[in-house]
């Protein structure tokens, strides 16, 4: 058990020191299908993820923590890292005043929670955050430019 928690821990450290670049949103949307597939979600979840609804289900929270994980921001030994959440979702904010959010956001679990509700646990107060402020803004403008090509 020890050496599994050493390799772990070297792995993660390992993967939070390399050249870790911010994904693209093609990198992202086929991590989110990739995610989708590992942990199946019910239509009803899908279309509240789509509107930026995040129901604390077990389900919900697995999703969130594989996307997490594979976007190189979450590790389930460390957590978030603050300087990666801040370079992937730092929208127009300045770099340093993203990573002040994502760094508000970021906690050693100290309550032992499951991995998923450490994830989760995150991202809610990401998403309550300027750059969830951001995000949602993003993807509004995206949908109505989206219903304005459509028309």
């Amino acid at each position: 058990m020890l050496k599994y928690l050493i390799v772990a821990l070297t792995l993660c450290a390992v993967a939070h020191a390399d050249d870790w670049t911010p994904k693209t949103g093609e990198e992202i949307r086929k991590i989110r299908v990739d995610c989708l597939k590992e942990n199946p979600l019910s239509n009803d979840q899908i279309s509240q993820l789509k509107n930026l609804i995040f129901p604390n289900e077990p389900d919900v929270r697995q999703y969130l923590t594989c996307s997490a994980i594979k976007l190189g921001i979450f590790c389930d030994q460390q957590g978030y890292h603050a300087d990666r959440l801040a370079k992937q979702f730092k929208m127009d904010l300045s770099e340093e005043e993203a990573l002040q959010i994502a760094q508000s956001c970021v906690d050693d679990n100290a309550q032992k929670s499951p991995t998923d509700v450490w994830a989760f646990r995150g991202h809610q107060c990401m998403m309550a955050s300027k750059i969830g402020d951001k995000v949602r803004a993003f993807v509004k403008a995206k949908a109505e430019e989206a219903k304005k090509k459509a028309a």
